[in-house]
Order: C-alpha cells, then sequence, then structure tokens
C-alpha cells in the first residue's frame, strides 16, 4: 500500500476529505519522527511502539574487495508489534 492508497483509505474510514486526511496523516508521521529524533518511544497500545535502537561498532567486510572494514555505532528506528496487531496478521 502506498501513502496515496493509505490517505485515501483514511479519508474513507474516519469521513474526512482527502486533503484533511493527507493532512492528519502527514501530522501523525512527523511527530512519530520528531519523537524517535529526541529519542523517545511512540507507543500505541495493542498496536506497537516505535522506538530508536542503539547499533554497536563493528567490524565488517567489503564484498567487492575482501577487505575488513570498521562500521561505526549508529541508531536505527525500530518497530516492535503489539499483541492485537501479531495476532490480527496471525489471522487468530
Amino acid at each position: 500500500m502506498t501513502k496515496s492508497e493509505f490517505v485515501d483509505q483514511v479519508a474513507a474510514r474516519s469521513g474526512l476529505n482527502r486533503k484533511d486526511a493527507s493532512a492528519a496523516v502527514d501530522a501523525a508521521l512527523e511527530t512519530i519522527q520528531s519523537a524517535l529524533e529526541r529519542g523517545s518511544d511512540v507507543t500505541f497500545s495493542g498496536f506497537g511502539k516505535f522506538h530508536v535502537a542503539d547499533r554497536s561498532a563493528r567490524q565488517g567486510v567489503n564484498p567487492a574487495t575482501g577487505e575488513k572494514i570498521q562500521i561505526a555505532a549508529s541508531k536505527a528506528p525500530k518497530f516492535t508489534p503489539g499483541a492485537q496487531l501479531k495476532k490480527a496478521v496471525k489471522g487468530g
């Protein structure tokens, strides 16, 4: 599903027009991104949790040359699904 299709679904289910639904989706995504940038978690009960995970420094291999390289520590966004979402996707 593309963002455009998602906006159409939100508009249809909420009764909003497409412009307002698009603004709401954009606002929600920007709010989640902003919270993650600050290091905060965003939790939706039953749906899941967006959080930032620390990735430690490690040694890797350049696949083209076989040369060993050092990969710096970094942070990555993660999503952990909630119980209700897992159940819905599983089909139970």
